[in-house]
């Protein structure tokens, strides 16, 4: 039988090495808001092929009216994403004006968006909450689920580790690429990681089903083998799913997807994928962890048991 749990501190070692960097570029930089969170304006326009002007140059039109906290970045088909502080209805024109004299007459706007402050703050608000309460239902809706079993209340916890574990995938996946490419957290990235979290806690929910159900079938197996067996069982339904339900859409997002989708796309598939990955490698792993309490081992030298 493939020896999954055998390997478990391996898994931990690899999740760390996708975490860490990420986390320390969070700790030294940070990550940038968008308006969505921060309130301000988003402008994206595109312009003729012969006219499309450097960021620096459109970030000088815009300090010369009084705009000094400005951001553009380049996109495909000659658009420019332009983010500011917050615009007014009378602002917009003025800076749309200056753009058509100085720049290109014949430009196109494609989206304007603008969130005051306090619909900002509300946002940041409730996309707390909404993690928070998500949490808090899983661990009740397993907890009642397996009531059953022994230690059901480990179960929950540790699918929330699981979860856990793919936000912070997804942290230092959006932390790397807000330092090199100029990701920001917008809304979408929110309804990234709720859906995340909701496929997260799918997959190991059949994970622990199925050593639910075996507990009452190999009543005689030690505890180790029995979730090492379950998660053989569900492995090739867990990965089969995963791939022709939503992995081969978002990778054809990802490569052929407009640009204004293509960041949140690349959150999902990511995301998705870490979402499997911790129900089989991460959250059945550290149930075996906390069965066999294998910290008390952890600073003596002794390897934890294998199956």
């Amino acid at each position: 039988m493939l020896n999954i749990l055998g390997k478990r501190y391996i898994f931990f070692g690899l999740s760390l090495l996708l975490i860490l960097p990420g986390l320390f570029i969070l700790f030294f930089w940070g990550i940038p808001l968008a308006i969505d969170f921060t309130g301000g304006s988003l402008l994206e326009v595109q312009f003729s092929e012969s006219t499309v002007p450097q960021p620096s140059e459109v970030i000088g039109i815009f300090n010369d009216m009084g705009l000094t906290d400005v951001q553009v970045t380049s996109t495909v088909d000659n658009e420019l994403i332009i983010r500011t502080v917050f615009l007014d209805d009378a602002k917009r024109t003025e800076v749309l004006n200056a753009l058509k004299e100085q720049v290109d007459p014949n430009l196109v706007i494609r989206r304007f968006d603008s969130v005051g402050p306090t619909i900002g703050n509300e946002v940041t608000n409730r996309a707390v909450v909404a993690v928070g309460l998500a949490a808090l239902g899983v661990v009740l809706y397993i907890f009642f689920a397996f009531r059953g079993v022994a230690h059901s209340l480990r179960y929950g916890i540790c699918a929330i580790l699981a979860e856990l574990h793919d936000v912070l995938v997804v942290l230092s996946m959006i932390a790397i690429g807000a330092r090199f490419f100029g990701w920001q957290v917008d809304a979408l990235f929110l309804t990234a990681v709720l859906t995340v979290i909701g496929f997260s806690v799918q997959d190991t929910i059949v994970v622990f089903d199925r050593i639910r159900e075996n507990s009452n079938i190999f009543r005689k197996l030690d505890f180790e083998t029995l979730v090492n067996h379950s998660i053989v069982q569900t492995l090739q339904r867990s990965i089969n799913t995963q791939l022709m339900t939503s992995e081969f859409l978002l990778l054809s997002l990802v490569l052929i997807g407009g640009v204004t989708l293509r960041e949140f796309s690349l959150i999902l598939l990511i995301g998705l994928l870490m979402g499997t990955y911790s129900s089989i490698f991460i959250a059945a792993p550290i149930l075996v962890v906390w069965e066999n309490k294998e910290w008390k081992n952890w600073f003596r030298g002794k390897k934890p048991s294998t199956a």
